[in-house]
């Protein structure tokens, strides 16, 4: 019952998971600002994958809702708190070193600050879900996965933008701005359900 909810949290956006590229055309005040985000930003990223494995080991059909409901609000809870310390990481940097910084800036730690708040949101509604009643609480998993889908698809405009251009560039180079894997041992099923690509498949 909860497999749409892991493919839907899987597909989320999150800061600079999209990144790529090693070019070195950054100035040094571009790569000196993208170090001292990505330094910060790197242990939420952590939080955020940790979180979304925890939700998909609880993917399975007999597991209980009352198991679920508890791991979901836990992982909520995390990614909330994650998107908070990520928003205040891009704001105490300051304005990237490159034209309209400040404005992308602004837009970036607003964009995070309301995905916090959205998260956030999510576990309260987790936390009223109607454990005694599978029927309901799958009804119930499914609006929370459809609500995901739309944190997910909207207005991460400013965040693309974040990550455009010289600054995109800088933030690829550093290691910190790179995706992370859950932070489990690496068995055989904890690796699969880590892997975004292998629950976003399910979301089909």
């Amino acid at each position: 019952m909860n497999k749409k909810l892991a493919a839907a949290l899987s597909g989320g956006a999150v800061l600079v998971l999209t990144l790529s590229g090693c070019s070195d055309d950054s100035d040094d005040k571009v790569n000196d600002w993208a170090k001292e985000v990505c330094d910060q930003v790197q242990p939420q990223l952590q939080k955020i994958a940790d979180a979304n494995a925890d939700i998909q080991r609880q993917t399975a059909d007999n597991s209980k809702p009352a198991d679920v409901q508890a791991t979901d609000s836990a992982a909520f809870q995390q990614i909330s708190q994650a998107y908070k310390a990520l928003g205040a990481a891009v704001d105490s940097a300051g304005p990237p070193p490159v034209d309209d910084g400040e404005t992308t800036q602004k837009e970036a730690v607003k964009e995070l600050n309301a995905s916090s708040v959205a998260y956030a949101e999510l576990k309260t509604k987790v936390d009223a879900l109607n454990t005694k009643d599978q029927a309901k609480f799958a009804d119930g998993l499914k609006d929370i996965a459809d609500e995901l889908n739309k944190i997910s698809t909207s207005g991460d405009q400013a965040l693309k933008k974040l990550q455009s251009g010289e600054v995109g560039t800088a933030m690829a180079k550093q290691k910190g701005c790179q995706k992370p894997t859950a932070s489990s041992s690496p068995s055989a099923g904890t690796s699969k359900a880590a892997s975004p690509s292998a629950s976003a498949s399910k979301k089909a």
